[in-house]
């Protein structure tokens, strides 16, 4: 069976897009095809599989798979590609409407400048911080974290130095299976920077690092302000795929920044 796809990158957050609405697919397989397609040197290459569905109280609805094929609930980035797709697709009529997902129905606008598509907002809804930081061990190094929430579990772990300094991948792979985090966790590590800037790397469960993360930039940002580590309201998020830009808005916050196609093409289902 051959699918048409499309790969698609959020500041570097790439994933495999298939428009469902278009063609039937096998959801029942999106799980071996996540794991098949996001193989970087036997496959497409991505973080992982999402699939555009027709929404039900939305426009349209995402679904998504992480590289390891197991399910995810939420993905900013991953949201803000959706948001792009279905708009060029004309699913969307204009460039602000909600998507369904597995976290909540989200609200997202198109940024405009002359007839183009200039940056992408998504509404993450409700973002949780926890007000204390926790201690956790793991192959002898205590890792001090504040947990949240963005529809997806999130450990955001402030650093003295720079991220680029420090053994993400060795201490984001162990949280995942420390008793703390029965079922994974998203690890944020931040650096604060002068004028509310933050630098991070992450770690996301499912996928290993990823150049960013949109909800784990949310998280960062609102475990900074709930700390008093940045001043806000908006802070710039510096990830190693590119810049996003969270801010406030009634309740919830907001991310920003590029979204784009990278090529398309058509792939065999995996046997």
């Amino acid at each position: 069976m051959q699918i048409e796809f499309v790969k698609m990158e959020g500041a570097g957050n790439d994933y495999v897009y298939v428009d469902a609405i278009a063609a039937p697919f096998p959801v029942a397989r999106a799980s071996d095809a996540a794991r098949a397609w996001s193989d970087r040197h036997f496959g497409i290459g991505a973080d992982g599989l999402i699939l555009l569905l027709p929404g039900r109280t939305a426009p349209v609805r995402m679904a998504m798979w992480n590289a390891d094929g197991s399910r995810g609930a939420m993905c900013g980035n991953g949201l803000r590609c959706v948001a792009r797709l279905a708009f060029e697709r004309g699913y969307a009529r204009a460039p602000a409407f909600a998507v369904e997902t597995d976290a909540g129905v989200r609200a997202v606008e198109l940024r405009l400048r002359d007839g183009e598509i200039d940056a992408i907002a998504a509404d993450l809804g409700p973002v949780q911080v926890a007000d204390a930081a926790v201690d956790v061990e793991v192959g002898g190094r205590l890792v001090r974290c504040v947990l949240g929430d963005a529809g997806n579990p999130h450990a955001v772990v402030f650093l003295d130095g720079s991220p680029d300094d420090y053994p993400v991948r060795e201490v984001g792979a162990a949280l995942q299976s420390h008793p703390r985090f029965p079922g994974g966790v998203n690890v944020e590590f931040v650096q604060v920077q002068p004028d509310d800037r933050l630098r991070q790397r992450t770690f996301e469960r499912g996928s290993g690092e990823t150049l960013a993360c949109g909800t784990g930039a949310a998280v960062a940002a609102a475990a900074a302000l709930r700390h008093g580590r940045v001043r806000g309201p908006v802070v710039e998020v510096a990830l190693r795929g590119g810049v996003l830009r969270v801010r406030p808005s009634g309740g919830t916050l907001v991310i920003e920044g590029p979204a784009r196609t990278v090529f398309r093409g058509v792939v065999a289902l995996p046997q």
